[in-house]
């Protein structure tokens, strides 16, 4: 019979040369939770999700749970005897201290009433060896001169993440409860009169073909300067932030904070862009003004303006703002000023592959909707209208870097301004005049379609058709040198004119 006694004490006394200290252990409450199980015909069912075999410190209780895990799995009653069979015939009774040590655990326990507690201690043992094992291979691999330090950075975040996920509870469910909850939303899909599963973008056309913005999509938003990429974008931020209240967070790489917030300024309180650039404000200006910034003030609207953002800074500050301020939505603007993740890459194309594929990646983890703007190539003005059709109408072959981030995303949306071609009417023989319309070139999930909406330029803002802005008095000499303004500092990539 083996000595149980100083294998015990050997087993409680063991430091790990590895760290130099006792790694984080329970083997008193290890033997507990066994005796439980092993009493206890529901125990396991109570625990299971919470524990592996890594979750024991103790080998002789690895190799003993392993056994129940067995057990279990061929639908075998769980008590001393059964795992002392299952033990015997996998060759590991002896080694697990034999038949005398498992009456010895379900002789020292009175009652599994404590056994999820004793459980989770375990688990938080277990978690707590990981993470030394993960700091140790991290400091390892900084230690060595030929690692990449961003690439080091942007695994050790991922496994960290990985970590934590793999270690959190996650409860099984019956279709019943999940049936309920689809029932749910399909009701409250119905009481939005829009059949809405996704995000709202306050654009009641295109709510009406996406559902919404829908979770876990990458959503490519594209079109050639002068279009109002960043002003769509930013009607979308007044949109869904300022009047529904979701959380959006704007990455820009090319506006500064600053300039994003007279922009929001200028569309919430009904201000041209000149006037905020020049100071010029009427007294209506300044009553509108003081009656409705206040709203902006209190949207939940969170800016980044760091220049050359990279992936992985993309990736970690992405994961704060979800976790931390329940961001519901991130938009970026735009996708050609990242860079990828600190490798060397052969050609930009293969860049952008991976920034595109990066993403799409960061959606599904964070399961919300990200919105990238893109370029498109100069083929669009290459082409000429004929029979009738606008030729300048945006395509899928016109994305620049088109294959990655084509088949990446999961919508891509153009926008297309034919007023500003010099095209007075559209396909359908409709005015052009102050419309944008929203081609739909993409969509995974639906339809394809062209959305049409009004683009006001005074405001550099989108609007549904039932929407307008109330001219001010004396602004009609200031509207068309308003929208020279707008597309003089489009052509440098959507700038502002403030």
């Amino acid at each position: 019979m083996p000595d149980t006694k100083n294998t015990r004490r050997k087993t409680s006394q063991t430091i790990n040369p590895a760290y130099g200290h006792l790694q984080p252990q329970a083997v008193e409450i290890e033997r507990a939770v066994l005796g439980a199980i092993m009493m206890d015909k529901d125990a396991y069912s109570i625990v299971c999700e919470m524990l592996s075999p890594s979750s024991f410190y103790e080998p002789r209780h690895q190799k003993i749970y392993s056994a129940i895990e067995t057990l279990n799995k061929n639908q075998h009653p769980v008590d001393m005897l059964t795992v002392a069979e299952q033990l015997s015939k996998d060759g590991e009774l002896e080694t697990a201290g034999g038949a005398i040590y498992l009456a010895e655990l379900t002789s020292n326990v009175a009652s599994s009433a404590n056994v999820v507690y004793h459980a989770k201690i375990l688990a938080d043992k277990n978690l707590a060896r990981e993470l030394i094992s993960y700091a140790a291979k991290v400091q390892t691999s900084a230690f060595d001169e030929m690692s990449d330090i961003q690439e080091l950075m942007q695994e050790a975040e991922s496994d960290l993440f990985q970590l934590s996920q793999v270690n959190m509870k996650q409860d099984f469910k019956y279709i019943a409860p999940v049936l309920e909850d689809a029932e749910e939303s399909i009701r409250m899909a119905y009481a939005n009169k829009g059949g809405l599963t996704g995000l709202p973008s306050g654009f009641k056309k295109l709510d009406a073909v996406t559902a919404g913005w829908q979770p876990s999509d990458l959503i490519i938003l594209a079109g050639r300067p002068a279009m109002g990429k960043t002003s769509f974008a930013l009607s979308l931020v007044k949109n869904m932030a300022v009047d529904l209240n979701q959380p959006i967070a704007f990455f820009s790489l090319e506006m500064s904070s600053k300039q994003l917030a007279n922009r929001l300024i200028s569309q919430v309180c009904e201000i041209t862009g000149h006037k905020i650039l020049t100071g010029q404000l009427t007294p209506l200006d300044w009553e509108r003004l003081d009656a409705r910034i206040d709203s902006l003030y209190k949207s939940p609207i969170i800016l980044d303006d760091t220049p050359q953002l990279n992936v992985f800074e993309l990736r970690t500050k992405a994961r704060r703002m979800v976790k931390n301020e329940g961001v519901k939505m991130i938009i970026i603007d735009y996708l050609q000023l990242m860079t990828g993740s600190g490798k060397h890459f052969s050609s930009r194309q293969e860049e952008v592959s991976n920034i595109s594929q990066s993403l799409k990646g960061l959606a599904k983890e964070l399961n919300i909707p990200i919105l990238a703007l893109s370029q498109l190539n100069r083929d669009v003005e290459k082409r000429d209208s004929k029979d009738g059709k606008d030729g300048k109408r945006p395509q899928l072959s016109d994305l620049r870097e088109s294959g990655a981030i084509e088949q990446d995303a999961d919508m891509v949306l153009f926008i297309h301004r034919p007023e500003y071609f010099g095209i007075p009417k559209d396909d359908n023989g409709n005015s052009t005049k102050g419309k944008a319309q929203i081609i739909i070139a993409k969509h995974r999930k639906g339809a394809t379609k062209t959305v049409t909406l009004r683009f006001e330029s005074e405001y550099t803002s989108f609007l549904n058709d039932e929407q307008s802005y109330i001219p001010q008095p004396g602004e009609g000499a200031y509207h068309e040198y308003g929208s020279k303004m707008n597309d003089l500092n489009d052509d440098v990539g959507d700038a502002p004119p403030f």
